[in-house]
């Protein structure tokens, strides 16, 4: 995989899961379900970061075999050091150019991250090269333009201050991230009985500094620019979202993190 226009992105793996890594597990644990891999498969996870995803298959799918790739050493480490399984292997690697033989795996899956690479229609060509026939290719992606909620409500208070930053919004930057355009990538890649179902994962926040704080942690898009910010900029953002945020007579925030997600067969 490439390096994403935020570089820093992929910088280190710990400042990931208090921003998405937790909301990701609950929407992984659904995708695996959804699969239905029987047990003893060899998998491929493309881009695996810090290893949720892997770490679902583990739990619920029973493999042989579960081999990681990712560009980022970072994350690979903090991946390699919370996952130790025998059946496991964590490699740095591009997904356009997948360094193994044809075939070689039953599912290839991808978790959060087709939207950071260029080229997809080489991705999914290799990822459909490596998987062997009859097998599965899927993956899922965040709705940012919709009911990505804790995203959403952010990007949406930027454009109510700073409407010319727009541009920056995940939503207008990641179109592959809708049914439409997955359907169409998946079949570009020769891919047959390809199917997207959406999967909503309640992202529940103690109040509203367990919301803001992972803001303040810098390397993905939103976080980048909240910290791109003069100070009083910042706090501009922040005082518009604690006026626009759904807050519950608890103090509370109860919000939805939906992912899209897609598989065909090859």
């Amino acid at each position: 995989m490439s390096t994403p226009p935020e570089k820093s992105v992929w910088a280190g793996g710990r400042a990931y899961e208090p921003y998405v890594g937790r909301w990701s597990r609950l929407v992984a644990r659904e995708f695996v379900d959804w699969l239905g891999i029987p047990p003893s498969a060899r998998w491929l996870d493309v881009g695996c970061g810090t290893g949720a995803l892997t770490e679902l298959i583990l739990r619920q799918a029973s493999p042989a075999a579960v081999h990681g790739i990712d560009p980022s050493e970072g994350y690979l480490a903090l991946a390699r050091e919370q996952i130790r399984d025998s059946r496991v292997r964590f490699d740095q690697g591009d997904a356009r150019h997948l360094a193994v033989e044809s075939g070689r795996y039953d599912v290839v899956v991808s978790g959060l991250v087709l939207n950071f690479i260029p080229d997809l229609a080489i991705t999914m060509t290799e990822s459909a090269r490596v998987v062997r026939p009859g097998g599965t290719v899927a993956a899922y992606m965040w709705d940012y333009a919709g009911k990505m909620e804790l995203m959403r409500y952010f990007w949406d208070a930027v454009g109510a201050l700073k409407p010319e930053n727009l541009d920056r919004d995940e939503g207008r930057r990641f179109p592959i991230c809708k049914p439409a355009p997955l359907r169409r990538l998946f079949e570009g890649a020769g891919l047959r009985n390809v199917q997207v179902r959406s999967i909503d994962a309640p992202t529940h926040f103690r109040d509203f500094d367990d919301y803001w704080t992972p803001f303040l942690g810098g390397q993905f898009p939103a976080p980048d620019y909240a910290m791109s910010l003069s100070e009083g900029d910042r706090a501009a953002l922040r005082d518009r979202l604690r006026a626009t945020l759904p807050f519950a007579e608890d103090g509370s925030i109860r919000l939805i993190a939906r992912a899209w997600a897609v598989r065909g067969e090859r």
